[in-house]
């Protein structure tokens, strides 16, 4: 029996035990805390068919976003959801649910669908915002709630989303840092922030930004004040270091588009005791390479198939095996597998486990069949934010994303106004 499925089927006797297992985080249920259950698979929000998009929209505008997300070997049954409105710390609000919507204060979704001759059967759910039966009525950031009929108190699924104004503009410009140490491996956005739209008498601490690289909450820095005002301008420059984020690296990726046959960086790919499995070709170390461009997607995933047009609901899920060579266990923390299709967490789910007989950190996870980017992370004990560049390195020249909000306290009003949401590319702004 070749080595490959001999393993695959040691570990699909262990598999099942841990699918049906609903894993709950540690948030409190009244936290504006992104969370998930461990039967919720492949959350993801789309807007203007582009499945890569981020998550925002800009009010009284004709836009919406579409909420994805499968409940594995789910009944099809009705779910429901509720909108929160968030200061820009994302602390809920004080408001009345009448003050920032128009509709009901918790609704159905109604758009759902099971699984077609998949394995496992799920049941996949989308939901548009705003929508016939919500329209958002003032801008800043939200945070959905979903659950089962009749069980308000055990959330589903918590997803966060923007509502811009589109009063204020961001003009971006990268420069390489000059700071010693960082010249090679760091990158740093300079921020212009126009506000002639605005009323500023305070404008430090009135407005701040928030910038978040490739849309990732652990590489994002909140409530920045600006270190220059003048002419109805406010300027984040590269003065300070507000702004300074490690470059990182080109993501590694996979191909599970199709279980016909290996893609790109799959080694195998077998059927064994009921479930596809998808051996990766084993990660090399890339701490101290050189810089090389590969395009990548940011660290995102695209659900889809070869063999279908529908992959929400065709598409297969297959076990995963990720491969991280070392010589030696590392100490003094855990590794992780990460990227979006993780909401890049650092939970039990997504810990790599060392093996000292094949000289490797391994994981597996269940995923949904398309094309994925990921990486790997350090996370130090008692931390939830990885450590340097470890495995992967951090040059000044990566492509990355960086989503700046602009956000606006006006002192008449009891909530944060989001007045601007700008995407730059270090190749470009977008």
């Amino acid at each position: 029996m070749p080595a490959n499925i001999a393993r695959i089927k040691i570990l699909g006797f262990l598999i099942p035990c841990f699918l049906f297992t609903t894993i709950y985080s540690f948030a409190q249920e009244n936290t504006s805390e992104e969370y998930a259950a461990g039967k919720v698979k492949s959350v993801f929000f789309e807007k203007d068919s582009w499945r890569l998009a981020y998550p925002f929209v800009q009010i009284n505008s004709p836009e919406q976003i579409i909420l994805h997300f499968d409940i594995i070997e789910g009944q099809g049954e009705s779910l429901w959801y509720r909108l929160e409105h968030c200061d820009r710390d994302w602390n809920i609000s004080d408001l009345f649910t009448s003050d920032f919507l128009e509709g009901f204060e918790e609704n159905q979704i109604r758009d759902y669908q099971p699984s077609f001759n998949t394995r496992p059967g799920y049941t996949h759910y989308s939901l548009r915002l705003p929508n016939e039966d919500v329209r958002l009525k003032i801008s800043g950031n939200y945070i959905i709630t979903v659950w089962a009929t009749g069980e308000p108190d055990k959330p589903l699924l918590k997803k966060r989303f923007f509502v811009t104004e589109g009063t204020t503009v961001a003009s971006v410009m990268f420069r390489r840092p000059m700071k010693p140490g960082t010249t090679e491996t760091h990158q740093q956005p300079e921020i212009t922030v126009s506000t002639a739209r605005l009323t500023v008498t305070d404008p430090y601490t009135q407005v701040t930004i928030t910038v978040m690289q490739n849309g990732r909450w652990d590489k994002t820095r909140s409530s920045l004040k600006p270190d220059f005002v003048g002419n109805n301008k406010l300027e984040f420059n590269a003065l300070s270091d507000n702004t300074l984020f490690p470059g990182g690296n080109e993501f590694r990726y996979f191909d599970i588009k199709t279980t016909k046959h290996t893609r790109q960086n799959v080694r195998a790919l077998e059927f064994v005791e009921g479930f596809y499995h998808a051996l990766l070709l084993p990660s090399e170390d890339r701490e101290f390479k050189q810089y090389f461009f590969n395009e990548d997607i940011n660290g995102k995933y695209i659900v889809a198939m070869e063999e279908s047009d529908t992959p929400d609901s065709d598409a297969d899920y297959v076990w995963v095996y990720f491969t991280l060579p070392l010589y030696a266990e590392m100490q003094g923390g855990s590794v992780y597998v990460t990227g979006a299709f993780t909401d890049w967490s650092y939970s039990p789910e997504n810990r790599m486990i060392w093996s000292a007989s094949r000289g490797c950190y391994e994981a597996s996870l269940l995923l949904k069949q398309g094309w994925y980017n990921y990486e790997y992370a350090f996370v130090p004990a008692g931390s939830q934010v990885p450590e340097g560049a470890h495995f992967e390195g951090s040059h000044y020249e990566t492509e990355n994303d960086y989503l700046i909000l602009t956000y606006f306290h006006d002192p008449r009003e009891r909530y944060d106004r989001l007045t601007g949401v700008t995407v730059a590319n270090t190749m470009g702004v977008r």
